[in-house]
């Protein structure tokens, strides 16, 4: 099984990034998929939810209107856009993966917004 992230980087305040998390070795489009993020010094909280079929979505309060998750499930895919980023935004970001068989994680990106 592998969660492998991508598309973190350095951003200033108010910008744009888009994650993506390739998923393999199991049945993805089976899975609710999610994106969690751990900033220095704090404990690790959910950024966004997405169930298996991407017909629900839910997000934590201080990135509703700003985040959005998605899906691919014919490409094993889940993306995070990321708009109007903040300082306090800045954090690893990890893929989560949750169904009947387990619950994986990736190994994370960095996100970082700074002026």
């Amino acid at each position: 099984v592998q969660l492998v992230e991508s598309g973190g980087g350095l951003v200033q305040p108010g910008g744009s990034l888009r994650l993506s998390c390739a998923a393999s070795g199991f049945s993805f489009s089976s899975y609710a998929m999610s994106w969690f993020r751990q900033a220095p010094g704090k404990e690790r909280e959910l950024v966004a939810r997405i169930t298996s079929n991407g017909g629900s979505t839910n997000y934590a309060d201080s990135m509703k209107g700003r985040f959005t998750i998605s899906r691919d499930n014919a490409k094993n895919t889940v993306y995070l856009q990321m708009n109007l980023l903040k300082l306090e935004d800045t954090a690893v970001y990890y893929c989560h993966a949750v169904g009947i068989r387990g619950i994986y994680w990736g190994q994370g990106t960095q996100v970082t917004v700074s002026p």
